[in-house]
Order: structure tokens, then sequence, then C-alpha cells
């Protein structure tokens, strides 16, 4: 008698992968080793799915608003621009109007462009720009002073400030409030229209 031996154990059949469906229709299947044909170049792209006419919309820019940034720069273009201010003053010897729309253009300007959309940056920008007429009016006011006096600039300036400040108030006059407010208004609005 002779016995047979067992057939050797086979391993469980894996399972194939089955073609997926395509358009969610289970009866229309495509396989995995089709692909679809690439573009021919010059073709014309084929027109947008109905609902959709003008394609896909662009996400919206992201807001900035960089609060620090803007006043640092706020603060240098008042600087900057108070300065010219007071030059321009100390070499007319008058008050110039656009000078002031000058200075709070720039501070709002320079706010808005790089502090953002920010609601702080309009307000900080007219209370600089404020600031700024003002220090820019002192300028005018010592370099006026030192053509008439024997003391220097940065003497008037630096040293004899109140004296200075004493004769602003002296030769205040209503016109020289308007100043302040149309820089101040200019920068408010700036600083709006550049964050955008």
């Amino acid at each position: 008698m002779s016995q047979s031996a067992p057939p050797p154990a086979q391993p469980p059949a894996q399972p194939q992968p089955q073609p997926e469906p395509v358009d969610g229709n289970p009866y229309a299947q495509q396989s995995a080793d089709v692909v679809p044909p690439a573009p021919q170049p010059g073709a014309v792209p084929p027109p947008p799915a109905p609902g959709a006419p003008y394609g896909a919309v662009p996400a919206p820019a992201p807001v900035r608003s960089n609060v620090g940034l803007g006043l640092v720069a706020a603060f240098a273009a008042a600087v900057v621009a108070g300065g010219v201010y007071g030059a321009i003053i100390g070499l007319t010897k008058h008050e110039i109007g656009w000078a002031a729309v000058g200075v709070g253009f720039l501070v709002g300007l320079a706010a808005g462009r790089l502090g953002g959309r920010n609601p702080v940056l309009p307000v900080a920008s007219a209370v600089l720009s404020l600031g700024s007429v003002y220090i820019g009016q002192l300028v005018g006011e010592a370099m006026i002073g030192a053509k008439e006096t024997p003391l220097s600039f940065s003497e008037l300036f630096f040293q004899h400030f109140d004296v200075l400040q004493e004769a602003w108030k002296a030769d205040a006059d209503p016109l020289t409030f308007v100043f302040f407010a149309i820089a101040a208004c200019v920068a408010f609005t700036g600083a709006k229209k550049a964050a955008h």
C-alpha cells in the first residue's frame, strides 16, 4: 500500500485590485493601465464646467497687519518730513500749505504700506503728523532765529527751546492750525488708502 503525500499548502490568494468606478458609475470602469492623452501643444483647453462660467475664483489676498512695523515707519517718516517742512519754512520764512499736506501724506503712506489695515495706524498717523508739523514749524523758527540773532540753530533748538516755543506762539495764527488739521486729515485718510 502506498500512501500519497498531501499536497503542499498554498498561501491564501491575494485579492486582485479591482478597477475603480468612473464618474460614480459602477458599471463604467477604468483600467489601471490606461493613461489619459496629453494635451496637444497649442490646443484650446475645454470650456469650464456648467455653473462656473469664469473658472475658479482666486483666493482673496491675505490681510496685512503689522502694527509695529507701521508705527516705526510712520515715526521715521514723521521725523524726516518734519525736518524737510522746517527747512522749507526756514528758507522761505513762510508756512506753505502743500508742505503740510506732504507731511501728512508721507506719514500716512508709510504707516499704511508697511503696517497694513490695522485700525490703530490711521489714528497714529494723524497724531504723528501733528507732531511732525509742530516740530517742523519749530525747526523753521529756529532757522529764522539763527539768521536774526547771534545764536546758532542748534543753540536755539536744543539750549533755548522754551524761547523758541514762545516765538512760535507769538507767530501762530489761525492758518497755522489749519495746516495742523490738513496734515492730520491727509495722514488719516492716506494710511487707510495705502493699506488696500
